[in-house]
Protein backbone atom coordinates (compact mmCIF):
# COMPACT_ATOMS: atom_id res chain seq x y z
CA UNK A 1 0.00 0.00 0.00
CA UNK A 2 2.79 2.40 -0.74
CA UNK A 3 1.70 5.87 -1.83
CA UNK A 4 -1.96 5.09 -1.14
CA UNK A 5 -3.83 8.02 0.38
CA UNK A 6 -6.17 6.91 3.16
CA UNK A 7 -8.00 10.17 3.82
CA UNK A 8 -10.63 11.69 1.55
CA UNK A 9 -12.92 14.69 1.86
CA UNK A 10 -16.50 13.72 1.09
CA UNK A 11 -18.67 16.51 -0.33
CA UNK A 12 -22.41 16.09 0.05
CA UNK A 13 -24.17 16.72 -3.28
CA UNK A 14 -27.32 17.77 -1.41
CA UNK A 15 -26.03 20.51 0.92
CA UNK A 16 -22.36 20.95 -0.06
CA UNK A 17 -21.02 20.05 3.39
CA UNK A 18 -17.49 18.63 3.43
CA UNK A 19 -15.98 16.21 5.91
CA UNK A 20 -12.59 14.49 6.05
CA UNK A 21 -12.88 10.74 6.56
CA UNK A 22 -10.45 7.83 6.79
CA UNK A 23 -11.25 5.26 4.12
CA UNK A 24 -11.42 1.55 4.89
CA UNK A 25 -8.70 -0.49 3.20
CA UNK A 26 -10.44 -3.86 3.31
CA UNK A 27 -14.00 -3.10 2.16
CA UNK A 28 -16.08 -0.70 0.08
CA UNK A 29 -18.20 1.85 1.88
CA UNK A 30 -21.46 1.78 -0.01
CA UNK A 31 -23.47 4.10 2.29
CA UNK A 32 -22.52 7.37 3.93
CA UNK A 33 -24.76 9.68 5.96
CA UNK A 34 -24.00 13.39 5.64
CA UNK A 35 -23.27 14.80 9.10
CA UNK A 36 -24.90 18.11 8.14
CA UNK A 37 -28.18 17.32 6.32
CA UNK A 38 -28.35 13.57 7.09
CA UNK A 39 -28.86 12.60 3.44
CA UNK A 40 -27.87 8.99 2.85
CA UNK A 41 -25.35 8.92 0.01
CA UNK A 42 -24.88 5.92 -2.27
CA UNK A 43 -22.35 5.54 -5.10
CA UNK A 44 -23.22 6.95 -8.49
CA UNK A 45 -23.77 4.50 -11.34
CA UNK A 46 -20.44 2.99 -12.35
CA UNK A 47 -18.68 3.80 -9.06
CA UNK A 48 -17.93 1.17 -6.42
CA UNK A 49 -18.24 3.29 -3.29
CA UNK A 50 -19.10 6.71 -1.88
CA UNK A 51 -15.43 7.77 -1.94
CA UNK A 52 -15.18 7.17 -5.68
CA UNK A 53 -18.37 9.20 -6.22
CA UNK A 54 -18.14 12.03 -3.68
CA UNK A 55 -14.62 11.97 -2.26
CA UNK A 56 -11.61 14.11 -3.07
CA UNK A 57 -9.57 10.88 -3.36
CA UNK A 58 -10.68 7.54 -4.81
CA UNK A 59 -10.78 4.50 -2.50
CA UNK A 60 -7.54 2.58 -1.75
CA UNK A 61 -8.24 -0.43 -4.05
CA UNK A 62 -8.98 1.91 -6.97
CA UNK A 63 -5.79 3.87 -6.25
CA UNK A 64 -3.76 0.65 -6.28
CA UNK A 65 -5.40 -1.37 -9.02
CA UNK A 66 -7.55 1.01 -11.04
CA UNK A 67 -10.53 -1.12 -9.98
CA UNK A 68 -12.30 -1.68 -6.72
CA UNK A 69 -14.05 -4.38 -4.78
CA UNK A 70 -14.66 -6.73 -7.63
Amino acid sequence: MSNVILESIITCPECGAKKKEVMPTDACQYYYECASCHKLLKPLTGDCCVYCSFGSVKCPPTQENGACCS
